[in-house]
């Protein structure tokens, strides 16, 4: 643990003193083995949500005392990209990134500030709060599938750690029929808790699909970022199905698929990055009506100094995120 000097907020920004972060997978690699977008060492955690300690000139929404919650990115809205609506696709998305969750303060930078941060409802505990940027990625993947009738459609995940489970919860809250597939026994009870129609292990897949949707799913969703999983996603998929690819894969890796699988049945292969203002807009709105509940994804709270035993624990496959308190 580092201690540096407290910054002040210049035009637009906003300090903010963190009272909850949450655990990431992207979190963990980077402190087991480096990640390209987190330099370590050095400051990490991004997901998180707390009170405005001070608000720099210019800022009318927050004010000193205002629980926020809040993701770590925002557009800068003047690159090509941009320009053409791709906000996730941002050339200078990452520029401005907050990291440093895992501490007692963070800087948020005006764009940010600008877009994607809110007024935490009473209602919502900091470390449920906390979930706006996990739950901004899964609900801009789902909106890439633009799913229609959802009451007569089938969606299978593979994976049950966080990302897994909360496509399960988001896609069972808008009436959808899902199938959980995944490694580890305690989680598959997880996701029977959490409403999954069918819960398997690999072994077990071909069977349960036939049984829980007969010709294949309309959806299959990929969480774990096995190259394995990306290969074999569209074998239980229907014709004229989806699969959405959005656990990241190995910068380099390869991927097959049979050329005829894909054309004849007219399957749609699509990946989902990151997340745009109007899914932070919208994950804001599932967690204020309580549209979805994150309550059963926290798995326990740590203190600040006890940080490197969380993330142990997820290192050891125990648990599905552990709230980081500085303030206990």
């Amino acid at each position: 643990m580092k201690e540096t000097g407290l910054p002040s907020p210049a035009k637009g920004e906003l300090l903010v003193k963190v009272s909850a972060a949450l655990t990431c997978g992207t979190d963990l690699k980077a402190y087991l083995r480096g990640h390209k977008l987190i330099p370590m060492p050095g400051p990490f955690g991004h997901e998180f949500s707390g009170v405005v300690a001070q608000a720099g000139p210019g800022v009318r929404r927050f004010r000193e005392g205002d629980g926020i919650m809040a993701v770590h990115t925002a557009p800068c809205r003047s690159c090509a990209y941009c320009r053409r609506g791709f906000y996730n696709l941002c050339e200078n998305i990452m520029e401005t990134k907050v990291l440093g969750a895992f501490g007692e303060y963070l800087l948020l930078p005006a764009r940010v500030v600008r877009d994607n941060t809110f007024i935490k409802p009473k209602k919502l505990s900091f470390g449920e709060a906390a979930f706006l940027e996990p739950l901004s990625c899964v609900v801009h993947g789902v909106n890439r599938l633009a799913i229609k009738d959802k009451a007569k459609k089938t969606a299978l995940i593979f994976g049950a750690g966080p990302i897994g489970l909360l496509h399960l919860i988001l896609l069972k809250a808008g009436g959808l029929r899902a199938a959980v597939c995944a490694l580890e026994e305690e989680r598959l009870a997880l996701a029977r808790r959490l409403g999954a129609d069918a819960a398997t292990k690999p072994d077990g897949l071909a069977r349960a699909v036939k049984e829980f949707s007969p010709g294949g799913v309309d959806y299959a969703i990929e969480c774990t970022g096995r190259r394995e999983v990306w290969e074999s996603a569209p074998d239980h998929v229907r014709r004229g199905g989806s699969v959405m690819l959005f656990g990241g894969l190995k910068k380099g890796t390869p991927v097959q698929y049979l050329a005829e699988r894909i054309h004849y049945d007219e399957l749609a292969l699509m990946a989902s990055f990151h997340f745009c203002p109007r899914d932070v807009r919208e994950a804001f709105g599932l967690l204020e009506s309580g549209g979805v509940d994150v309550k059963p994804l926290i798995s326990g709270v740590y203190p600040l100094e006890e940080t490197e035993e969380a993330l142990r624990k997820l290192s050891a496959g125990d648990g599905i995120k552990y709230v980081i308190d500085p303030r206990r």
